[in-house]
């Protein structure tokens, strides 16, 4: 029987920040999932987050999925730009306290790839090593001079082509223009929410975690 992720609150930036964890037994690195917008609904429990949570842990991650501030039962207000990347930050340390040592993942949906972009770029620049990033339709207009992504990860862009929230050629310029490798998989007649496309979407990122 698989274990539940367990209901926690973390110290962060703006007030408590609600989330779930899941241990994992001789747990190989650390996943942190984040979330899409939370001013249009999204939040931890969303399909896509939940399947990158469990794809996560099958693959032998600790696992850590949050709301961002004034999500749920997280307090503070939405900031929609660095604040969100603040609550990550804090998030991440928090895994990091429970599982010292380990490689570090990070999983992004939405709004969500964007935090999980700027926050691999800040760690970068602390000095913390980020062993992988994942970005599912990525809010890629979000980033800026202040929040870039790690040049120093391997990173998978996952971006379905006929997303209605996210346009699909702005993820494709904004891959062409990067200069450090990665992979771009486009996921033919899949929307943004990856409706009955879920199963596919695990085993894309299965195979490369």
């Amino acid at each position: 029987m698989l274990a539940r992720e367990n209901p926690i609150m973390i110290d962060g930036p703006a007030g408590a920040l609600q989330a779930l964890h899941l241990p994992v037994a001789d747990a190989r690195g650390i996943a942190l999932i984040c979330h899409p917008n939370p001013s249009q609904g999204g939040t931890m429990l969303n399909k896509v987050v939940s399947t990158l949570q469990r794809t996560a842990r099958d693959s032998g991650l600790a696992t850590l999925r949050f709301n961002f501030r004034g999500t749920g039962k997280s307090e503070g207000e939405h900031d929609m730009y660095s604040g969100e990347v603040d609550d990550a930050e804090a998030a991440l340390t928090w895994l990091q306290e429970q599982h010292p040592h380990l490689p570090i993942y990070l999983l992004g949906f939405s709004f969500g790839g964007f935090v999980a972009g700027s926050l691999s770029g800040r760690l970068q620049q602390a000095g913390v090593a980020v062993e992988q990033v994942y970005l599912v339709a990525p809010a890629v207009m979000r980033f800026d001079a202040e929040h870039q992504l790690a040049s120093e990860c391997q990173l998978t862009v996952i971006q379905p082509e006929e997303d209605e929230i996210i346009d699909p050629e702005l993820v494709y310029q904004w891959s062409a223009a990067l200069t450090q490798p990665h992979e771009l998989l486009k996921v033919a007649e899949c929307g943004h929410f990856f409706h009955g496309r879920l199963v596919e979407l695990k085993e894309l990122v299965a195979e490369r975690l």
